[in-house]
């Protein structure tokens, strides 16, 4: 679920960083995995300091609008 502070683009980055993280701590990993993760979140965090900027809002309200609803998504009514 989008909201003016979230996108779509933003949910997935998030999406991507949280996947990353569980690969990384995970009982076996792979060897790579720290680095994907280190990857992904870096990534989520520019897109969203970005959009902030774009969206003239702050980048601390966007970033928490952008983790609740990959987290906590509100089922479907």
């Amino acid at each position: 679920m989008t909201s003016d502070l979230t996108t779509p683009h933003l949910l997935q980055l998030e999406q991507a960083a949280l996947d990353a993280q569980a690969a990384a701590t995970s009982a076996s990993p792979p060897a790579d995995a720290w680095e994907t993760w280190r990857q992904a979140a870096a990534a989520v965090q520019q897109a969203i300091t970005d959009h902030a900027k774009e969206a003239k809002a702050n980048r601390v309200h966007v970033e928490m609008a952008v983790k609740k609803a990959v987290r906590h998504p509100t089922p479907p009514a």
